[in-house]
């Protein structure tokens, strides 16, 4: 049976529809992030606790755009490079779900914090400049995946790498300020957690970087490395 072009014009629409719902979901998860890390700093508990509350709605659009993938594959049974964007779109709602349980953790953290009465944040510059960073590398991935834009997804991979050394250097000083005094481990480690929700936001941002180049390329470059990853996206060889 021919396709007709008809059919072709609705699969089109289908394919536009998903990766539209995937870049809103992404709108909420930025959103979730923005506003645990406000209520952070302000020490907002009911900004925290509606963050918490607001994770189902991340939650549930995942299952939506899964269920709308799979129902697409089953009945248009796509080829190569249609096949390739679903396959990312279900890949990266899942890394965005999981970003969005981040911001959730964060959140509850912050919770913790201010109703123990404990509203001073140890390293709180230094937590605000990396969520900073991982933040504006959740923005450029989203970009990334609206416009298939392999010189920004080598960028965010790259941004990776500022995020992971940041996280060891509050880690260490952490650590410092808890053997100074034993008085500070139990706060101390609620900013731990903190810290070590922003730096998986950051590897979750990555994944959906490499998934970009994964669709433009064919090519599965996870796990790679970094310079790997820059020579996919931008065309050495």
């Amino acid at each position: 049976m021919p396709t007709s072009e008809h059919t072709l014009k609705q699969f089109d629409t289908e394919l536009e529809a998903v990766r539209s719902r995937v870049l809103q979901m992404g709108g909420l998860v930025e959103e979730q992030i923005v506003r645990a890390l406000d209520a952070l700093s302000s020490g907002n508990i009911q900004l925290a606790a509606r963050v918490v509350e607001e994770d189902h709605r991340v939650n549930a659009l995942e299952v939506a755009i899964d269920e709308e993938c799979s129902t697409i594959i089953a009945r248009r049974q796509p080829a190569a490079v249609d096949l390739r964007m679903l396959m990312m779109v279900v890949k990266t709602i899942t890394d965005l779900e999981r970003i969005g349980d981040e911001a959730a953790k964060i959140a509850r953290m912050t919770q913790l914090i201010y109703e123990a009465d404990r509203p001073y944040v140890p390293r709180a510059t230094e937590i605000r400049h990396v969520a900073d960073i991982a933040l504006g590398m959740l923005r450029n991935t989203l970009d990334a995946f609206a416009r298939l834009d392999l010189t920004v997804a080598a960028k965010v991979v790259r941004q990776d790498e500022q995020v992971d050394q940041a996280f060891s250097g509050i880690l260490r000083q952490l650590i410092t300020f808890m053997m100074e005094d034993p008085r500070t481990i139990s706060h101390a480690i609620e900013i731990l957690f903190i810290a070590k929700a922003i730096e998986r936001i950051g590897d979750h941002a990555k994944n959906m970087s490499e998934y970009v180049v994964y669709m433009v390329k064919g090519k599965d470059v996870r796990h790679t490395g970094v310079e790997a990853v820059e020579r996919e996206a931008l065309g050495h060889h």
